[in-house]
């Protein structure tokens, strides 16, 4: 499954500004409940339920905060570049300042778990990262992002 089909244009914020983990998680799940017309209240508990198991800042300045929602239609995902880095309770201890989003239908099963790893492999880019960090316009983001398995590491086509 491309990320064409996970993340769509108005679905990218460049320069969110917030000071914790929690407002970051807040943030997305407002997005996100435009996006997908679900409770922005059960997005965000649903993000924070998750991070209760364990922190998904995955270390280098990333997360991939995820979950699962009853009355979801189909994978959605929200990309985020802050403006300056929030403590996430990464594993490395590193702050965050890129954010990847992912929601998945309850009942997704594998499809959710490619997806998460689809992500995964494309934030361990660090060629990819620092693309996505030195840039601050949505549409730009959205096209890194998007881009053909051409920008992905070699082992990822």
């Amino acid at each position: 499954m491309p990320l064409l089909d996970l993340i769509t244009p108005n679905a990218v914020m460049a320069n969110l500004r917030v000071t914790t983990k929690k407002q970051a998680l807040q943030e997305l799940a407002a997005k996100a409940s435009k996006l997908t017309r679900l409770n922005e209240r059960l997005i965000f508990e649903t993000l924070l339920e998750r991070e209760r198991l364990g922190t998904t800042g995955v270390g280098q300045g990333v997360a991939i905060p995820h979950g699962k929602l009853a009355g979801l239609e189909h994978l959605t995902a929200v990309f985020a570049r802050l403006s300056d880095p929030v403590d996430f309770e990464s594993i490395d201890g590193q702050p965050v300042d890129l954010i990847f989003l992912l929601l998945a239908p309850e009942g997704a099963g594998a499809d959710h778990l490619k997806a998460l790893a689809q992500v995964s492999r494309l934030m361990r880019n660090a060629e990819m990262v620092e693309l996505l960090r030195g840039c601050d316009d949505p549409a730009a983001l959205y096209a890194l992002l998007t881009e053909p398995v051409a920008n992905a590491p070699p082992h990822a086509a």
